[in-house]
């Protein structure tokens, strides 16, 4: 009896799942059953799709200086203390350029020991240790940037580790404003000439996203070693041009 019942239960099941789609067969939006319940049953996307993109071009008025002390001795206190030292002056000196403590930020601080293979033992022997401490200095006023950096060479001597220095804008807003006036013009010149080529009408926007990029390209300074006195000019630094890119997705309706 339980089989029985089973099985009728399946053909039902199977003849509603036919008439179902028989029903939807072609349709693209869904369909509406008695009970008011919409399926939809294609996943095609309707209107008109495009991107666009807008650029703006804009002088970096920020500098990111990543810079410390790297000291090594036979011992960790002797070369903790050597690299306190140093780090107290270069902290010091990018202060009186005129960076803020708020600026200043510890990007990286490690004790390592220092080995090197012994051919006699066949093993690796412990010969000091080296105490790296750097930090990202924010400069604001660009066109300090390569006096900062001569003071930093002098204040740490030979401890001074200069990694990288990039550009940036810190604050885009009015760029990126631009930037999406232009993306946005970009996306509706394309879908007018896609809804003239294919000869419907556009619509409103029915959705939209955006994606920005300002890329900050950091440039390598290898400033490791000795450096007892500042050279005569100041390093010069040009913090050149940045292009700020804005992309959009755009779809539009096509109207009647």
């Amino acid at each position: 009896m339980k089989k029985k019942w089973l099985l009728a239960t399946g053909m039902v099941l199977a003849l509603a799942l036919v008439g179902l789609g028989g029903c939807t067969s072609g349709a693209t939006s869904g369909t509406e059953l008695s009970d008011g319940l919409k399926i939809s049953l294609g996943n095609q996307q309707e209107g008109i799709w495009v991107s666009g993109r807008g650029e703006v071009t804009a002088a970096p008025d920020i500098a990111i200086l990543q810079l410390g002390i790297s000291a090594q001795r036979a011992s960790v206190a002797e070369a903790q203390t050597e690299a306190a030292t140093a780090m107290g002056k270069v902290t010091a000196a990018i202060k009186e350029g005129g960076i803020a403590s708020k600026d200043i930020q510890t990007q990286q601080f490690s004790i390592q020991q220092v080995t090197r293979w012994d051919q006699d033992k066949q093993e690796q022997v412990v010969i000091g240790y080296r105490v790296d401490n750097i930090v990202v200095a924010k400069i604001r006023s660009i066109d300090n940037t390569g006096s900062i950096i001569d003071a930093v060479a002098v204040a740490g001597g030979d401890y001074t580790r200069i990694d990288s220095i990039s550009f940036s804008i810190d604050d885009p807003s009015d760029y990126k404003k631009e930037a999406r006036d232009k993306a946005m013009a970009d996306a509706k010149a394309k879908a007018e000439q896609l809804a003239n080529l294919g000869g419907v009408k556009l619509g409103t926007p029915t959705y939209i996203t955006e994606s920005i990029s300002y890329p900050v390209y950091p440039s390598p300074i290898r400033a490791e070693g000795a450096i007892s006195a500042p050279a005569a000019p100041v390093t010069s630094i040009s913090p050149g041009e940045m292009k700020i890119t804005l992309d959009v997705q755009v779809a539009y309706v096509i109207s009647d």
